[in-house]
């Protein structure tokens, strides 16, 4: 069960992360921060890739944050080590 959890959570946070990122790109252009980029076939792949795989990398470091952290609170309770 704990496998298929983290791999939920996961997957649920690199596309709420990719959203934050994709949302924070467009505003940067809006706000007049940077110039709107005008980007091919590839080189839209290539950002849309580049927004998930950070997405991905936050997400892993941030499920093993909870993870752990649940892991190591159910220890305490229990007032034992594994």
């Amino acid at each position: 069960m704990p496998m298929k959890l983290s791999l939920v959570v996961m997957v649920a946070l690199t596309v709420l992360i990719a959203i934050g990122l994709r949302w924070r790109e467009e505003r940067a252009v809006h706000l007049g921060h940077q110039k709107p980029k005008r980007l091919g076939l590839i080189g839209g792949i290539k950002a849309k890739a580049n927004r998930y795989i950070t997405a991905a990398a936050l997400a892993a470091v941030a499920t093993i944050a909870i993870m752990g952290g649940l892991h190591w609170l159910r220890v305490l309770q229990q007032g034992s080590m594994p």
